[in-house]
């Protein structure tokens, strides 16, 4: 059956309330749900300490991710938007995984750098353009994630980064509502609480009941939060306000543990 919405939890309060349904939202996305000894990848060669923000993965022995590494059997896809910052990228295709990042900004339809590296010239959207409006053509280079993996042929994925400049939350519903997410092994996310997001609608405390529940659909979904990083270099705002102690960036990360 195909979902077209995602199920909101019960308000955080008898009436809907900023105040509660933010400290609910920021004590959930604080807090590990599950402990990962092994974060990042300095156990492998090529890996460089210089990366600009923690990316971190769960390379415990229990989860598949650091088996598929050693076997050369990872696969990473990465969405981002003119970034610079590929280090994350480049350790993990040093480390042997074949890695696609996907960026409109590049300047060729599909390069590949190296054994393990492609840069494809297309941005990961919450739909795919419709052909026959005139409108959608200029989007021609946007795709669902699961369309993308049909096309290419992929079924799976090790990890799915993302920075992508507060279309997650529309991108992560897409995901759960397609029940893309299964086929992902670990997801590392930046989200942006400054304002609502792309066609996020609603008031304060509407939009952020909607960003919770997105998350808890992650938790119904077998996805665990193990890591979350408070970025202090940016803005700290919530909703247009400096208000509740919160960084307008957060990098999260989650394991499905599933996946074995």
């Amino acid at each position: 059956t195909v979902r077209w919405h995602i199920e909101l939890q019960p308000w955080a309060s008898p009436t809907p309330s900023l105040n509660y349904e933010a400290l609910r939202f920021l004590k959930y996305i604080s807090t590990s749900q599950i402990s990962c000894e092994h974060t990042n990848l300095n156990s492998f060669k090529g890996y460089s300490e210089t990366a600009k923000k923690p990316w971190s993965i769960c390379l415990d022995e229990r989860f598949s991710l650091i088996h598929r590494i050693r076997s050369k059997q990872c696969r990473l896809y990465s969405l981002g938007l003119g970034n610079d910052d590929n280090q994350f990228e480049l350790s993990m295709a040093n480390s042997g995984c074949e890695v696609h990042r996907f960026d409109p900004s590049i300047k060729s339809a599909h390069i590949q750098e190296g054994r393990h590296l492609w840069y494809h010239r297309l941005s990961i959207d919450w739909r795919d353009p419709n052909p026959a409006i005139a409108a959608h053509k200029l989007h021609s280079n946007t795709k669902k994630l699961g369309t993308v993996l049909n096309e290419f042929g992929h079924q799976k994925i090790d990890v799915l980064k993302a920075d992508v400049e507060s279309a997650e939350w529309k991108i992560l519903e897409n995901l759960i509502l397609e029940d893309v997410v299964e086929q992902i092994g670990q997801l590392v996310f930046e989200v942006h609480i400054h304002w609502p997001g792309f066609e996020v609608s609603g008031n304060e405390s509407t939009v952020v009941r909607y960003w919770y529940s997105l998350l808890r659909e992650l938790e119904l979904k077998d996805f665990r939060l193990f890591h979350t990083y408070k970025d202090l270099s940016k803005p700290q705002m919530f909703l247009k306000k400096e208000a509740f102690n919160a960084s307008s960036c957060y990098t999260l990360s989650w394991v499905n543990t599933r996946w074995k």
